[in-house]
């Protein structure tokens, strides 16, 4: 059997108010071309299939025309999608019933009967092959809040989120372990963020619940050939181990990631074994452009913005630019120095990065208290020595006196 790992599309998501669902419609143009040339059998999104929890109708669509196009283009794949903890869960689930008819089977959140039991039914569903019949069993759990999991003895001594996942993953592989026959592999799907995972800090939401933000890799039982995660955006493996894996982002989502190998993964299942783990690398439908490489003086910066020699393009195609600026000093003027550097190249300016030459010590914590005692002229000298380093100049000094004059 054969499945294709992905996730955190993150559709309808823009890059510093820039649209991007050019680039969203060439990565699922080409993932459709990918499922049929691997013959692929499922299909994992291991969720944050949108940006946000109030996606647009474009972004939607989007979505849903790629559900029917891969269908209809591999009319005996399986389709399984979780929601991440940018989804809305009821939204995604909203047309489950139509989707499940042709193939898909989307995961939201958790159900509970009138006696508060977990339906572990519905988070436990059959992969088939080509032939129609079950291959594997999959744990499809969604990302998980407090109240999702089941709870625990309070004298256990464990963080009540943390072994109330483990608690859940540990009920679901029995289920599955009882459920399959000789010859099956269970896999489980997860969204959330692994010990050792590296994440982005610059696009990425954390996930803290009650100080737990991590969770182990022992919640995945040695029994589960597969776990196919979402969140993160770098593409990774857990803790060494090449069967708990991380697909990552497949379009970088800041400018953090422009050195990420956004990919997909291929799974290939011999039975109940890991056959092999392969990644295919998703074409970049639109450069991500840092100039310079590291923050350089600003007439450095203009330098090289003037030399920079960007192919014209399609307006949609065209790379978004990030300029990082070293200051010395304020430079009220410098959007305007830059874009008029950059006029008539085929870029898009999406970011201004500042960060001084030399920064002070840290400062010392204050009370409200201290804080509330400080005038406005002295929190601007202190946060000008905290940036820049050196002291305050005169000329902003009583730049910043004459607005603070009462008005007449």
């Amino acid at each position: 059997m054969r499945l294709l790992h992905t996730s955190d599309w993150h559709l309808g998501q823009t890059l510093h108010n820039y649209e991007r669902g050019y680039e969203h419609q060439c990565f699922l143009d080409w993932l459709l071309d990918t499922l049929v040339a691997e013959q692929v059998d499922v299909l994992l999104v291991a969720g944050d299939v949108f940006d946000n929890a109030n996606p647009s109708s474009a972004s939607q669509k989007q979505l849903y025309v790629f559900l029917q196009q891969a269908r209809m283009r591999l009319p005996a794949l399986q389709l399984v999608v979780i929601a991440g903890n940018h989804d809305s869960a009821g939204r995604l689930e909203a047309p489950g019933p139509l989707l499940a008819a042709h193939g898909t089977h989307v995961i939201g959140h958790i159900l509970r009967d009138d006696a508060g039991h977990i339906d572990l039914e519905r988070l436990l569903l059959p992969l088939t092959g080509s032939d129609g019949t079950v291959q594997a069993w999959c744990l499809a759990v969604p990302f998980l809040r407090p109240g999702d999991v089941p709870k625990i003895a309070s004298d256990s001594g464990q963080d009540p989120y943390l072994g109330g996942i483990a608690l859940l993953y540990r009920q679901l592989t029995d289920l599955a372990l009882a459920r399959r026959q000789p010859g099956q592999a269970i896999v489980a799907m997860g969204h959330c963020h692994m010990v050792g995972g590296e994440m982005s800090n610059d696009s990425e939401r954390r996930i803290v619940i009650g100080g737990t933000e991590m969770l182990p890799s022992g919640i995945f039982d040695a029994s589960i050939a597969y776990a196919a995660l979402g969140h993160l955006h770098l593409a990774q493996s857990v803790g060494k181990q090449a069967h708990i894996r991380y697909s990552g982002s497949p379009i970088p989502l800041s400018f953090a990631e422009v050195g990420y190998r956004h990919q997909v993964l291929c799974i290939d299942l011999d039975c109940e074994t890991l056959r092999e783990v392969r990644s295919i690398d998703i074409p970049r439908a639109v450069p991500l452009l840092r100039v310079p490489a590291k923050p350089a003086p600003i007439d450095d910066v203009l330098a090289q913005l003037d030399a920079l020699d960007v192919a014209e393009t399609a307006a949609e195609a065209r790379p978004f630019l990030e300029v990082r600026v070293r200051l010395d000093a304020p430079e009220p003027g410098l959007r305007t120095r830059i874009e008029t550097a950059l006029d008539g190249k085929a870029v898009r300016l999406a970011k201004i990065e500042t960060s001084s030459a030399a920064r002070s010590s840290a400062p010392e914590n204050m009370t409200l208290d201290q804080l509330n005692q400080l005038q406005p002229d002295e929190i601007f000298r202190r946060l000008y020595q905290q940036k820049y380093g050196k002291e305050a100049p005169p000329e902003q000094l009583s730049a910043l006196a004459e607005l603070l004059l009462p008005s007449a």
